[in-house]
């Protein structure tokens, strides 16, 4: 794909939605932080449902970490993995308590050192709560990136890479969000919405819809 197709690509996603914010429910760093750390392998939706009984109980490093493994998981038993899931957190927000005075870090070095944050939260919070031009490849960035041939690559490293490469400056802070949007609800995974995508005709997917 060349950079004028890219450009236009991303001018028609901007216009679409100038503003994107993650689905996520969240009120501060913090809460972005660990609702990320519990959406591994689960749905933002499942995800805000929990939280949305935890957060006005405890939305600190230290009243979640006052609930104990034990505790957190009766809030988080509906997402996937909980088990292992509040394991992490109650593990994170006891790094943040001894290391980092209960803030989350603006370091991604700090960031994927605490328990069940690999690269790719790192980039969803550098990104969401800090405004850093991160792009976090999930499952629908990978997809639609390779799909559409915006940045193909056999791995999630190797298409952000390739993002981070072709994607111009100004648009560096939305992409990820909205081709996270994009994935989930136009360009899904087994039968993608072709009919009605708005870069339908930019797109180099050769397999379209007529949906």
């Amino acid at each position: 794909m060349n950079d004028i197709k890219r450009r236009e690509i991303l001018m028609r996603l901007r216009a679409e939605n100038p503003t994107p914010q993650t689905e996520l429910n969240y009120s501060s760093p913090f809460e972005l932080l660990i609702s990320v750390i519990l959406s591994a392998q689960a749905t933002d939706v499942s995800v805000n449902k929990a939280t949305a009984l935890l957060y006005p109980v405890a939305n600190t490093p230290e009243t979640i970490a006052a609930l104990g493994v034990e505790g957190l998981k009766r809030y988080i038993k509906t997402i996937g993995l909980f088990n292992s899931k509040a394991a992490n957190v109650i593990k994170t927000c006891n790094q943040l308590i001894t290391y980092h005075n209960s803030e989350v870090p603006e370091n991604r070095e700090a960031l994927e050192a605490l328990p069940g944050v690999g690269r790719k939260t790192a980039n969803v919070v550098l990104n969401t709560a800090f405004g850093w031009p991160t792009i976090a490849v999930d499952t629908h960035i990978f997809r639609v990136s390779n799909r559409s041939k915006l940045a193909m690559g056999k791995s999630v490293e190797e298409v952000e890479k390739k993002l981070l490469k072709v994607i111009p400056t100004e648009f560096k802070l939305d992409v990820h969000h909205w081709l996270i949007l994009h994935g989930r609800y136009t360009c899904v995974a087994r039968k993608p919405h072709c009919g009605s995508c708005l870069i339908e005709d930019l797109c180099e997917f050769k397999e379209k819809t007529e949906d």
